[in-house]
């Protein structure tokens, strides 16, 4: 049996019976097969004991350790009693058998509300996986340690270092779809022990070898530019989320991803795998959910690593196309104008009319410089100088009013606007352009176009087997959906850049 094959079978096995846990589930034995810790927060009657037990069931003979904390627990109901033989030869040691030090997998409800010499001890038995036993120092079995509890731990009572051990935190809500609660109230209580068939359960043996090859397993490009557009998501919203991530804890979320791809029979990660960060990387339920958001906003907004630095070919092809339109067509109408003293103007002619008889006219210059400007201003005769008593003013649209003062018989009709005449509109092409410039651009269009239809066939040709690969037991298939919107955003987005480039090219050879 292959080992993908072999732990989606385990971990249906652990689901029997269950509802709405199969997620949880599925990330608390992915945690328990690589050795992390798991934090389920959640409030009372949500099944959180009865998670740990189960993924317990998912080991051959699991030494397992349960126990329910409260402000009156001692070390001793948790790491064993003083052995009285010993102190009678003088020595301080507790017998340790059938207690956490001697477990492979533990189970600690309530864990925020043990002693500080509790937290103490433990933090550095699932840290250095070591206990302290007197003056000897013993190896712990400690494969996971599952925690739970109905709150995060409060600010400022020391717990964060232990709670940063936690690398995987679940949230255990109560069943929220109703023929989910109705089949819940209908049948009798879940069994903590789950019928799982002893071939698939999984060996120490086994388990030593397979967190020896875990980290063999590679972190893609695609996994790497997730967690950078995460943590600099992260930091961008630190004040308001106040989320901080450890490097201890990034470099175990990594060897979660990495678990989580040779479970599913790959070397290497993809984004279903990157999908786990979610679980990784909250610190409360206020922050939660927005995390959840950033992370798989982060799994959206990555393609396939093509080796093609797309940025750069964006950069090119606007470069390009400035060029193309500053070198070969006009960026501005051209005017037909005069031009006097090294200005510029339009030459107009004006007629003074009253009831339709014309009694006087007059050709005057407009400054060229005026024309995008909406202040009035004088326009001047041909020698440049400013005529006073006519005004004129630009409209927003080129057309330019001009006011003629009364005559001795009274005021003249209204003059119609003037249009400055357009010779050239802008986007015409220029004429008598350098052939050689023509080609030289042409050439750089079809450079381009061609770079980015080769990383659209690798990316068409890698999504084709990328939807099998984003298989995974420890995501849902709407969680891993998002990949594949990903690429498709990757596809759609190539295409529009090729489609621009043709449209580039045809602009050099019109």
């Amino acid at each position: 049996m292959e080992l993908r094959d072999r732990i989606q079978q385990l971990v249906t096995h652990l689901n029997e019976g269950m509802l709405e846990r199969e997620e949880i589930i599925a990330v608390a034995v992915l945690g328990a097969l690589c050795g992390q810790n798991v934090f389920l927060l959640g409030p009372p009657g949500t099944a959180k004991s009865l998670i740990s037990r189960r993924v317990a069931c998912a080991f051959h003979k699991p030494v397992y350790f349960e126990y329910l904390m409260n402000r009156f627990s001692t070390p001793e109901e948790v790491f064993g009693p003083v052995s009285i033989k010993a102190l009678k030869e003088d020595r301080y040691t507790r017998k340790t058998e059938n207690y956490l030090p001697k477990a492979s997998f533990a189970f600690l409800d309530e864990i925020w509300k043990s002693s500080p010499a509790i937290l103490n001890t433990l933090l550095t038995l699932i840290n250095e996986r070591i206990f302290r036993n007197g003056d000897v120092i013993e190896p712990a079995a400690l494969k996971s340690l599952i925690a739970a509890s109905n709150e995060t731990p409060a600010a400022n009572l020391g717990l964060e270092a232990l709670y940063d051990r936690f690398i995987i935190r679940l949230m255990v809500g109560p069943i929220s779809e109703k023929h989910n609660f109705d089949r819940l109230i209908s049948s009798g209580p879940s069994s903590a022990e789950t019928l799982v068939p002893d071939e698939i359960k999984v060996k120490s043996e086994e388990w030593e070898t397979w967190n020896k090859q875990i980290h063999q397993v590679e972190l893609t490009p695609e996994v790497l530019t997730i967690i950078h557009l995460i943590r600099d998501k992260l930091a961008e919203e630190q004040e308001q989320l106040k989320v901080y991530v450890s490097d201890r804890r990034w470099q175990r979320a990594a060897i979660l991803m990495k678990a989580s791809a040779f479970f599913n029979g790959r070397k290497k990660t993809n984004h279903s795998d990157a999908l786990l960060l979610e679980h990784c990387l909250w610190t409360n339920e206020i922050n939660r959910e927005a995390v959840a958001n950033i992370v798989e906003e982060a799994v959206k907004a990555t393609g396939f690593d093509s080796g093609e630095n797309i940025a750069e070919l964006d950069r090119e092809k606007e470069e390009l196309d400035q060029e193309i339109h500053q070198e070969l067509y006009h960026s501005e109408n051209v005017y037909k104008n005069k031009t006097v003293n090294n200005n510029e103007y339009f030459e107009h002619t004006v007629h003074f009319v009253r009831q339709g008889r014309t009694f006087d006219t007059k050709t005057f210059l407009i400054p060229a410089k005026k024309l995008k400007s909406t202040a009035k201003f004088n326009p001047v005769d041909s020698n440049g100088n400013p005529l006073k008593d006519i005004e004129c003013v630009f409209d927003k649209q080129g057309a330019c009013s001009i006011a003629i003062p009364s005559g001795p018989y009274g005021s003249y009709d209204k003059i119609k606007p003037f249009t400055p005449t357009v010779l050239l509109h802008k986007g015409d092409r220029k004429e008598d352009v350098n052939s050689r410039l023509i080609k030289e651009l042409s050439n750089s269009v079809n450079d381009l176009c061609a770079k980015l239809k080769t990383v659209l066939k690798q990316v068409q040709k890698r999504q084709q087997q990328f939807d099998q690969e984003l298989y995974t037991p420890f995501a849902s298939q709407d969680k891993t959906a998002l990949a594949t919107t990903a690429i498709k955003y990757q596809v759609d987005g190539l295409e529009l850049r090729i489609k621009d480039c043709e449209r580039l090219a045809a602009l050099c050879q019109a």
